[in-house]
């Protein structure tokens, strides 16, 4: 009962560590593009930025070069949740990640994520 006790919690160990392994390292894809925003109809930043993919799903997050923000965010993400529909957060240097909403993908421009509040491109 001991030995196959002890079996069993190595095993476990084995498959939490393949786990924890696999989970940090998920696919990342990262560029520099150019990133558009635009909260309340007003153009907030324009320019190049850091562009990166995550989950697989088209999912990514953008952020401005050096110490500069996007609109006082260190971080906006963009997370798929459907086709064509996507979770959006922004990141604040004070560590507040706040939801801006749901997106859906601009029918007019796929580089583009669109709520009645907020537009996100990254070309």
């Amino acid at each position: 009962m001991i030995a196959s006790r002890q079996w069993l919690q190595r095993a476990s160990a084995g498959l939490l560590g393949l786990g924890l392994a696999a989970a940090t390292n998920l696919p990342v894809s990262a560029a520099t593009a150019r990133c558009v925003v635009r909260l309340s109809g007003r153009t907030v930043f324009d320019n190049a930025c850091d562009f990166r993919q995550f989950s697989g799903n088209g999912s990514f997050t953008i952020n401005a070069f050096g110490n500069n923000t996007i609109a006082s965010y260190s971080v906006i993400s963009v997370s798929i949740v459907s086709p064509g529909v996507a979770e959006v957060r922004g990141l604040t240097f004070d560590g507040i990640n706040s939801r801006w909403g749901v997106a859906q993908r601009s029918s007019r421009d796929n580089a583009c994520w669109i709520d009645d509040d907020f537009q996100i491109c990254a070309y």
